[in-house]
């Protein structure tokens, strides 16, 4: 490597810059302050400024700061204290945002899980924290009632995703569990007082990586969370006297993933008017809010974007962040097109807050001093480190050379459940992502370690195979990955999923896609079998489910002879 730039040297802190204005090296000192001060500090400088707006309805900070209080006064009434654990599964809506602030004014931690899951996810999450509370929305009751008894869940508090919108349906009583707006109503607006230390206690236990087995609880301080919702909003400081209490943004994330959580709470930070979309896959919805509203940010993941691809959006004086998952170039040039505004991506994880990076080079052109962006996820947020190393013997790579990112910063988690400090080397997070980084500091994420393939010896970032399907014009979705490969054991085969756009369905070949990538990767890495779906399996973070799909096609294949197995052809 001799002489080669390496993440230790911190070479992006050069790059600290939004066009014209140098933006600052560190935070640092970070207040030590538990999460709810984000909404308290909102609440007093912008009392008259919408907070949250939903199906028609407008709460105004000052509003939702009584909402929160009167919330965290009834949970303290029905025995939540400093140290308990309260679960949510709750869709986009103004409760989830109350309830994210209220649990933080009682000293107990938040358990967000996803409105997707099974039984058998949340069996699992809820009886893993030991949460006796849970806040729920009326259409997961039937999934909750039959585990109750396998957790410690004393408390149900139920409500409609139609509560606090524009609409409110008529309060009804549900056996077994109680109104969430029939609560609010019994309890006045008096937050108890809680001691808490934001270094050391929870703000948030959040589950992750059911994709590679059973979720393991990321421990989350409320001083991580602040320092990652400050550090999110770094990279606009500039504009802050132009946007703080006036601009708005849009939430198409949902708020139950870490990345639409923290999304939230940088509206709040700043002030911002936070536009729900009460099902993040209503991409017509979404284009809608955005067009009669024209937020600055709007939060989504790629998949989102390739949906907004296949429509003709218009110009907007939007940003996008993107984050979850890497960003395909052809979604993101076909995406600059139309709108003419920026697409940032980040960078992160569940453990890290979530963010650890961000491209600062796309929000630059806001300023028309940047004509030319960086592609990737960026540079590490301040205060945050991190480095490429060999995943084999962890030694530091250079800048251009691939290998594990790592990162630590003071958004890394406490530790997995339990055990404060497990999943951490030396406080540095192994990420299990593939990347490199350039001589400036910027980072490109080329894959996870589990979708890697081997192919006869040579390693194959299947994201790169993604990349190159993304530009046949035939293609609206497509995921590559490895399958083994019957005649070579030990080894495997490439295989493609597509979702041909509209216009071409029935008319695109196997032949055709396979054709379009010979000229265009190694032969090694040119997919042998070509599989077309209507649609794609996704995570509950809409991220393509890479996952499923080798495995759906592992049992398929079972029982075949190795002689009827996909080699060389297309199916």
């Amino acid at each position: 490597m001799g002489d080669k730039i390496k993440g230790s040297d911190k070479p992006w802190l050069k790059n600290y810059k939004l066009g014209p204005y140098n933006l600052k090296k560190t935070l640092e000192p970070y207040p030590k302050v538990p999460v709810h001060q984000l909404l308290e500090n909102s609440a007093s400088a912008y009392p008259n400024q919408i907070a949250v707006e939903y199906l028609g309805r407008k709460i105004k900070y000052s509003e939702l700061k009584v909402y929160v209080d009167t919330l965290a006064n009834a949970l303290a009434g029905m025995g939540v204290k400093k140290g308990d654990k309260v679960v949510t599964i709750l869709p986009n809506c103004p409760q989830f945002i109350m309830t994210d602030f209220a649990v933080s004014k009682t000293g107990s931690a938040m358990v967000p899980c996803s409105t997707m899951h099974t039984a058998r996810d949340l069996e699992h999450e809820i009886g893993q924290s030991g949460a006796e509370t849970l806040v729920c929305s009326e259409t997961t009751l039937n999934v909750v009632t039959p585990i109750k008894d396998k957790t410690r869940l004393k408390n149900i508090i139920v409500t409609s995703p139609m509560d606090y919108s524009a609409q409110e349906p008529d309060r009804k009583e549900v056996p077994g569990a109680i109104q969430f707006r029939d609560l609010m109503a019994e309890h006045e607006a008096l937050a108890p007082e809680v001691d808490i230390n934001p270094l050391e206690d929870l703000a948030y236990l959040a589950f992750t990586g059911g994709a590679t087995g059973l979720p393991k609880g990321v421990m989350i301080t409320h001083y991580n969370r602040v320092c990652n919702v400050m550090q999110s909003a770094w990279t606009l400081e500039p504009l802050w006297p132009g946007i703080k209490g006036k601009a708005a943004s849009e939430t198409l994330i949902p708020l139950f993933h870490a990345w639409g959580q923290l999304g939230s709470q940088v509206s709040v930070f700043l002030g911002l008017r936070n536009l729900l979309v009460a099902d993040p896959r209503n991409i017509r919805q979404a284009i809608t809010l955005m067009q009669e509203n024209r937020p600055l940010l709007i939060y989504v993941v790629p998949t989102q974007l390739m949906r907004m691809a296949r429509r003709k959006v218009g110009r907007l004086p939007v940003m996008f962040l993107s984050g979850a998952a890497p960003l395909p170039r052809e979604i993101f040039d076909a995406i600059k097109a139309d709108i003419q505004m920026p697409i940032t991506e980040g960078y992160g994880l569940t453990e890290c807050g979530p963010v650890t990076h961000v491209n600062i080079s796309c929000f630059s052109k806001i300023t028309g001093f940047v004509t030319k962006e960086t592609l990737g996820v960026g540079v590490p947020v301040p205060d945050t480190e991190a480095m490429i190393v060999n995943p084999d013997t962890g030694e530091e790579m250079g800048a251009g050379e691939s290998g594990e990112i790592v990162v630590r910063g003071p958004q890394t988690m406490k530790g997995y459940w339990p055990r404060p400090g497990s999943g951490l080397d030396n406080g540095w997070l192994h990420t299990g992502d593939i990347g490199r980084m350039d001589d400036n500091g910027y980072f490109v994420l080329e894959d996870r370690i589990k979708d890697m393939a081997n192919v006869g010896g040579a390693k194959v970032y299947t994201t790169e195979v993604d990349e190159i399907l993304f530009r046949h014009p035939g293609v609206a979705m497509a995921a590559a990955v490895g399958i083994p490969d019957p005649r070579h054991p030990g080894s495997e085969i490439i295989k493609a999923f597509v979702t041909p756009r509209d216009e071409f369905k029935g008319t695109l070949t196997a032949e055709d896609v396979i054709a379009y990538c010979r000229d265009k990767m190694p032969e090694f890495a040119i997919p042998r079998s070509v599989e077309f779906r209507d649609e794609l399996p996704l995570t509950v973070t809409e991220k393509i489910f890479k996952r499923a799909l080798r495995e759906e096609d592992l049992n398929k294949t079972k029982g075949r002879t190795a002689g009827d197995q996909p080699g060389d052809e297309a199916d």
